[in-house]
């Protein structure tokens, strides 16, 4: 069984993402065009008023020439074999959302990895981004949309889209879900 890490509170995320910034002397405008989020945003995670999702952090770390592992001070292995037992977990301060590291297994991977555990009721960001994401429910209920359409979702299910169509997701299971999603890092000019 995969151990939980400490959770990080969004004040120290936000923390650490303002420090990579000015140590890189991007301002917020610059990060949000770069990472594809608004300014607000991107100023709210700074101020620990909300945590990016997965997908959102990926884009920020991208912005600033870091990875998410860095930002959050988790260890940066590239080993093409992940064993469970070792398997990195984090949370980006939220409670009850958490996340199982499965890859990269080598710098310059083209593919994201993860396990994602949500508590019940969670609804993550709305987002549209370039890449293509892969979803596969293992355990609870999702009801994801995607463009105009709704999905429900129940465990053995999956989704597999272009991120550039809008989309969200809904636990609404009253058990957290346990997601297996494999998306693309997203290509910037860096």
């Amino acid at each position: 069984m995969t151990k939980k890490s400490p959770e990080l509170s969004n004040e120290q995320i936000g923390k650490s993402i303002r420090r990579r910034r000015k140590a890189l002397g991007k301002t917020l405008v610059q990060v949000a065009d770069e990472a594809e989020l608004t300014v607000g945003f991107i100023s709210q995670v700074e101020r620990g008023i909300c945590a990016p999702s997965l997908s959102s952090f990926m884009r920020i770390a991208s912005s600033l020439n870091t990875s998410l592992e860095q930002l959050l001070n988790v260890s940066e292995s590239f080993e093409p074999l992940t064993k469970a037992k070792h398997r990195q977990s984090y949370s980006l301060g939220e409670a009850g959302r958490w996340y199982e590291k499965l890859g990269p297994g080598f710098s310059g991977a083209l593919f994201y990895p993860c396990i994602i555990h949500r508590p019940p009721g969670h609804v993550s960001e709305h987002m549209n981004h370039k890449g293509e994401v892969f979803c596969y429910l293992i355990e609870g209920e999702l009801e994801y949309h995607l463009g105009d359409a709704v999905h429900h979702m129940v465990a053995g299910d999956s989704i597999h889209h272009d991120t550039t169509q809008k989309h969200f997701s809904k636990v609404v299971s009253d058990t957290e879900t346990v997601e297996l999603w494999v998306s693309s890092h997203p290509i910037t000019g860096h």
